[in-house]
């Protein structure tokens, strides 16, 4: 039955291909801009790492000014001091943690053919890879020795690695980064998440750095941040710059502490508050007790990774094919209504209202499909002008793509449009007496 309905319905659509064409195009254009920009959105709020993300918390802590709050919209520092930090990762409760920052430092080949060049370099402590799934390509990352020491060891990325070594494994090479020679333990097997999750306070579509290196070598090498600093209380004198780590107020940590289960974070939370309220009595931490464990998908919301401009777009294009749709309805009730008088004879022979109603109604989804197929293939040209437009700025082809999920939407928008313009003209043409046209035939 369903084949001989749907048989009919295309026999209807290329009875009068004009009318068909224009229902086609409005539905193909409603659900071409929606798609677009429901995909947008979907590829900067989706999960970015889902095997990981369950267990992965971002610490932040409020040891802003006392006298005002931090103009963040959450409230409170995205980023904590090196001087609080130092202190929360003497907790045994997370599984791994790590703080990290993004900072640039010069790298000089051994191969003096090849120029030195400034690159990337995120400072990490070794549970960072394991807690963010970094692959690897060869050779691995440090122990929790190497932190301590610290030794003298990197990790390159595979670009990095193809440039100075010609892709080949590196793992056991020098390469000198700064004023010291370090020893290259893994190189990255090729890594370009869309969201740059282990780092979502500055560019969050950022490509992961170049260079990898033991968090503790920030103070012998007196690496500075190049990411967001934020601070509200100036040293007096003229201190060093490890006397400004260890006593300044400024913010530009990322902390992450792996946890597994409500216990575990119930109990970090609580370490963190004890931690408050020790610094409370040394004059630090007076404003209201504010110490928060956010998961990576709560954070990825209330850093705005998905910015609400695009989220309102996605919102709008909605709307427009609903309107899109429920214009339609009148080319839908006009072409059924004219083929009344078959109707009529149909109903008298004995077809039913069910059959009459469901016969036209697949006739308004054959023509929503057949729209949301060409609707997918207008998203996929609106997606790749906005993948051309910002691909210098995010160092990624491809950035926008539609993935099964977003075909998905794609056909379930299409028939949700279907069925919005054509219940009511199906409801109508099934309901009309068919006396009535027996009467005037």
């Amino acid at each position: 039955m369903l084949v001989y309905n749907l048989r009919l319905a295309w026999k209807s659509l290329r009875r009068n291909p004009v009318l068909s064409v224009l229902i086609v195009a409005g539905i193909a254009l409603g659900v071409g801009v929606a798609t677009s920009f429901i995909t947008m959105y979907h590829v900067l709020a989706k999960d970015p790492v889902p095997q990981r993300s369950g267990v992965l918390y971002y610490v932040r802590m409020d040891s802003w000014d006392p006298t005002a709050p931090h103009p963040d919209r959450t409230g409170i520092p995205p980023q904590i001091t090196y001087r609080d930090m130092r202190e929360i990762m003497k907790s045994r409760i997370p599984v791994r943690q790590t703080a990290t920052f993004q900072s640039a430092l010069a790298v000089f080949p051994a191969d003096r053919n090849i120029r030195p060049s400034r690159e990337p370099v995120r400072m990490v402590f070794s549970d960072f890879f394991p807690m963010f799934d970094v692959p690897f390509r060869f050779g691995s990352g440090w122990d929790r020795a190497a932190d301590a020491k610290p030794e003298a060891v990197a990790v390159i990325d595979s670009a990095l690695n193809a440039k100075l070594f010609g892709g080949e494994n590196s793992v056991g090479r020098p390469l000198r980064i700064g004023d010291r020679e370090f020893r290259i333990v893994g190189v990255l097997a090729p890594w370009r998440p869309r969201v740059r999750y282990y780092d979502l306070t500055g560019f969050a579509v950022a490509a992961p750095e170049s260079v990898f290196l033991p968090f503790n070598w920030t103070e012998p090498m007196q690496i500075s941040s190049t990411g967001n600093v934020d601070g509200w209380k100036a040293l007096d004198g003229n201190p060093t710059f490890v006397e400004r780590l260890h006593a300044s107020e400024s913010t530009f940590l990322q902390m992450w502490v792996e946890l597994h289960g409500e216990s575990q974070v119930r109990a970090y939370h609580s370490f963190l508050d004890a931690y408050a309220r020790e610094q409370k009595r040394f004059g630090r931490f007076q404003r209201p007790l504010d110490n928060r464990v956010t998961p990576l998908l709560d954070l990825i919301t209330d850093f705005q990774v998905a910015p609400p401009q695009i989220k309102a777009l996605a919102t709008i294009s909605i709307l427009f094919l609903t309107v899109a749709a429920l214009n339609l309805i009148g080319l839908f009730l006009g072409k059924f209504l004219a083929r009344a008088p078959v109707v009529g004879i149909r109903r008298a022979l004995g077809a039913s209202r069910a059959s009459i109603f469901l016969e036209h109604l697949l006739e308004c989804e054959l023509v929503g499909l057949i729209g949301g197929g060409l609707g997918l293939l207008l998203s996929l040209g609106v997606l790749a002008f906005f993948n051309r437009v910002a691909g210098n700025l995010i160092q990624m082809d491809g950035f926008f793509q539609l993935d099964a999920a977003m075909v998905g939407a794609a056909v379930l928008l299409s028939l949700v449009a279907g069925a919005i313009a054509g219940i009511y003209p199906a409801w109508r043409i099934c309901s009309i007496p068919p006396a009535r046209h027996l009467k005037n035939q």
